[in-house]
């Protein structure tokens, strides 16, 4: 007698890299609910509950809320001694179960109402504007700008408690203790508050990428090439024909900028693309440098400013895959974080390598432009500026004194200390204001001046790493600032 012999099974081949459609529905089910463990006890009960000003404010939204401050204090005692179970997020709901004074747990649940196409379409649009934002976002950390932006946090009456418990208050502290402990998770991960608004992270970033791509296909789009002088080639016959050729015309001017690369598609046994990418964008930005200036300034980078010109010199922002890779190889190779490298990145596009020393060295300068320069912003109406060394600031605006003699714009959220370099360096402090505040109105100026021309950054060098050569505009009244010698620009 035989053996029964079992059916053959077929597979279908493996497609590296291509999910299927249950594969890809799997992973928006996972993007779009998250369980959490049970978070241990705490160290040392009492003092603030949340460390963030995010998680902070998750807590104020439950405190004032509350009708009953003694089911408050219950409940953040049983948070304190771990009494919450796994803890499950999904859409506009946490639920988990909290264990009270009988052998049973009850199911407590908070929910939190999603936010609308209309809110995240203006997340999307801030949160692409500034490249500080996204590698905020990706450096786990949320703006003040982006949450305001799509009201991201909760309100007095934004959050809703409920719970299996017979005791009917509001919220009881079951509830209370979820919400407690729901603050130390989005202490750690900032992105569980933007799965309750409505949108998972992968989904976000998704997102996010589609939306920073747009607006670099638009800043592209406003780039034109330069108009060149041209023979008709009839012209050039009949020439040739007498016996006299035409002078010919003049050489093809070297282009402002470099152009970039082509894409290099993804093939089985190919080289990297993002690698071929950076090799032809650094063969293309250092002939184009030796084309105008005969010279290779990238000889006497150290890495970290090598790494930061590379980094400035590939468009993007961080959050396409090539990026983020290129971001997290860079910073790895350096010592530093995603979030430094793209600080270091906004100083090299906003000034090139003195842009970077402006941003990483403090000085003491000398007599002169520094001590005109609280005079001078007092007398445009800009009293509150404290001098520290070559910097001079308020809680949210800052200027530096480079070695180079020309001021450098920051700005920070108010009174964090996390200053960001924003607008185009000026040969005095009131220029570089006017180019910092650009956004927010203009810098009032003294009676009789003309106003200089607003600060534009050509379309071809957004992305690209290259700075811009200095702007001159008219001096202002009453002030002689030094000039700064034209030099060509710096590589990216």
């Amino acid at each position: 007698m035989s053996p029964t012999r079992r059916p053959t099974r077929t597979h279908r081949p493996h497609v590296p890299g291509r999910a299927g459609a249950d594969e890809q529905a799997r992973a928006r089910h996972l993007d779009a609910r998250r369980t959490f463990p049970p978070l241990p006890p705490r160290a040392e009960p009492g003092g603030s509950f949340a460390l963030t000003w995010w998680g902070n404010a998750w807590v104020d939204a439950l405190e004032d809320t509350a009708l009953d401050q003694g089911r408050l204090a219950r409940g953040r005692a049983y948070a304190d001694r771990g009494h919450v179970d796994a803890i499950t997020v999904t859409p506009g709901r946490v639920v988990a179960y909290v264990h009270g004074s009988r052998p049973r747990p009850y199911r407590a649940e908070l929910r939190l109402r999603t936010l609308p196409e209309e809110a995240w379409d203006r997340f999307l649009g801030t949160a692409a504007a500034r490249p500080e934002h996204l590698a905020s976002l990706l450096d786990k950390d949320v703006p003040h700008v982006l949450a305001a932006a799509a009201d991201l946090l909760p309100t007095v009456d934004d959050l809703t408690a409920e719970c299996t418990c017979p005791d009917r208050g509001h919220p009881c502290k079951h509830a209370a203790a979820l919400c407690y402990q729901t603050a130390r998770i989005l202490d750690e991960d900032p992105f569980v508050l933007f799965l309750l608004r409505g949108r998972g992270e992968q989904e976000l970033l998704r997102a996010l990428t589609r939306r920073s791509s747009v607006h670099e296909a638009e800043e592209r789009s406003k780039a034109r090439a330069p108009e060149l002088d041209s023979l008709p080639a009839k012209d050039a016959y009949a020439g040739a024909r007498g016996g006299q050729l035409p002078p010919l015309p003049p050489e093809f001017p070297a282009p402002q900028y470099p152009e970039r690369p082509p894409s290099y598609p993804q093939a089985p046994d190919a080289p990297d693309p993002l690698a071929l990418d950076l090799l032809a964008t650094e063969a293309g930005v250092r002939a184009h440098a030796l084309l105008t200036t005969g010279a290779d300034p990238i000889a006497p980078l150290s890495p970290w400013q090598d790494a930061v010109r590379l980094a400035a010199a590939h468009p993007g922002s961080g959050l396409t895959a090539a990026t983020r890779a290129l971001y997290a190889s860079l910073s790895r190779g350096t010592g530093r974080t995603p979030t430094d490298l793209a600080r270091a990145v906004a100083a090299w596009r906003q000034g090139g390598l003195e842009g970077l020393s402006v941003l990483e060295e403090e000085w003491d300068p000398p007599a002169g432009p520094f001590d005109r320069a609280r005079p001078a912003l007092l007398a445009m109406g800009h009293p509150d500026f404290r001098p520290h060394r070559n910097h001079l600031s308020t809680s949210s605006v800052q200027l530096r004194l480079g070695r180079d003699g020309w001021w450098y714009g920051y700005e920070s959220e108010p009174d964090r200390e996390d200053w960001w370099p924003r607008g185009e360096p000026g040969r005095d402090p009131v220029s570089a204001l006017d180019s910092l505040l650009g956004g927010g109105g203009p810098v009032p100026r003294p009676r009789g001046s003309a106003p200089d021309p607003a600060p534009q950054t050509p379309a071809g060098l957004k992305g690209s790493g290259l700075r811009p050569g200095p702007r001159e505009s008219r001096p202002r009244a009453g002030l002689d600032w030094p000039r700064r010698p034209q030099a060509a620009p710096l590589l990216p």
